[in-house]
């Protein structure tokens, strides 16, 4: 769904009052009953009803009817208010501007805040899969059956904020968080553009050997970013300094499948470069050895993964998020393996090689299965960013219009709430 802010300066706190009490009913009910919203609400019978009705048109909430129930659900536009005005009062954002990115699984926009400074606002979108697959193979949940797609949104919106905290604070090159509401996540606007857009490097080497190294800092940091690839590292324009983005699959290195998760991350940063650069190294950094260099330089002092988990992002939340992000990853017909491998080379700055005989049978079953993965994974992201279907659904206007799509960014500095 396209975020459209024009009608949240005409919405009244007695309308908030009302989708507020939507979404509270909401944690027990699918479709939430009318009586109930006038309880949580506390306004007057009539007046509710009004309000409600004013909220659909808006598309705010949705109004449900049959024979067994009558009364409203929340829809994402209405959560997407509920947090922007959130955001609002905290003096956190001021206008909103053009959409420059959209996702499977979130939406992106530039924002601005009081002092006309440019803000990216991340707005997480799980639902927008249907939840009826998935809950045929297993319920996620728990007991918790109503609103999959806000809980399921606001947990991936509150991992990625404790992540990208505790990673900006320890000087990682993540963006800056600046707030976090609901479902979205407000941070630093960067001139940068993804890697899968860079088609020439003056040193491919030195780029493999800095991406290589953050991804063993992470290790050493006792984590895994999990999602490792071209589409979540940011070129910075200026210095053309690495920004990793992304992080509701970050996992601990004492998880269980994380060397798994480690060796898929190396294998998607050696394709990329083996397809897009004709560039391979004999030297990448191996799971054991990372873990052993580690401990032995950082002791048990420097743990991000506990740190995180000390935030208020508990594991049990981690958990649940995990399972569902892990239930949208199934194979897809038609997707490539990895290509043949170039010459190989050596590349400045990387890990130190380890031989072949350190490595047992199991290491090389966990590589040769996080291989094919990072193939599969790669082929599905090539496939929604590269594809003419993909491209159609990515931003822009309508398919069949001839007009061109105006690129740049022109955020409303004029503000939503005078």
């Amino acid at each position: 769904m396209k975020l459209d802010a024009t009608d949240l300066r005409y919405i009244t706190s007695e309308e908030f009052r009302v989708l507020t009490a939507v979404e509270m009913g909401s944690k027990n009910h699918e479709v939430v009953p009318t009586p109930l919203i006038v309880q949580i609400s506390g306004l007057r019978n009539g007046g509710v009803n009004k309000y409600l009705g004013e909220l659909a048109k808006r598309n705010l909430v949705a109004k449900v009817q049959n024979s067994r129930y009558d009364g409203y659900r929340l829809t994402y536009g209405g959560y997407d208010y509920l947090a922007m005005r959130a955001l609002s009062r905290r003096d956190s954002m001021y206008s909103v501007g053009n959409q420059i990115g959209v996702g499977k699984e979130s939406d992106i926009y530039i924002v601005a805040d009081n002092d006309g400074k440019e803000l990216v606002l991340k707005l997480h979108r799980l639902g927008r899969i249907s939840f009826r697959a998935i809950k045929e193979k297993r319920d996620y949940l728990g007991k918790r059956k109503s609103a999959s797609w806000m809980y399921m949104s606001r947990l991936a919106a509150q991992k990625e904020w404790a992540f990208m905290k505790v990673l900006h604070e320890h000087g990682f090159p993540v963006p800056t968080p600046v707030d976090q509401a609901r479902h979205t996540i407000l941070m630093e606007f960067i001139d940068a553009y993804p890697l899968r857009q860079v088609s020439d490097v003056a040193s491919p080497g030195a780029l493999y050997s800095i991406l290589m190294d953050l991804i063993v800092r992470f290790a050493h940091a006792g984590l895994i970013h999990g999602d490792f690839n071209e589409f979540n590292i940011l070129i910075r324009r200026e210095t053309g300094e690495p920004i990793v983005i992304d992080f509701p699959q970050m996992v601990s290195t004492s998880h269980m499948n994380a060397e798994y998760y480690f060796n898929r991350d190396v294998e998607c940063i050696r394709t990329f470069f083996r397809r897009r650069f004709d560039y391979e190294s004999k030297l990448y950094p191996r799971f054991k050895s990372t873990l052993k260099e580690g401990g032995a330089q950082d002791g048990e002092a420097f743990r991000l993964d506990v740190m995180v988990a000390a935030s208020g992002f508990k594991k049990s939340d981690q958990q649940t998020l995990e399972e569902y992000m892990n239930s949208l990853k199934e194979p897809e017909d038609g997707e490539e393996g990895f290509g043949s491998g170039s010459e190989d080379e050596e590349s400045e700055g990387a890990s130190e090689e380890s031989s072949a005989e350190d490595e047992n049978a199991d290491g090389e079953d966990v590589r040769e299965r996080a291989a094919a993965e990072a193939s599969q994974h790669r082929a599905r992201q090539q496939r929604k960013y590269h594809s003419k279907r993909g491209a159609q659904k990515v931003g822009g206007r309508h398919k069949g219009s001839k007009a061109k799509q105006d690129t740049r960014v022109k955020p409303d500095r004029g503000g939503f709430w005078d």
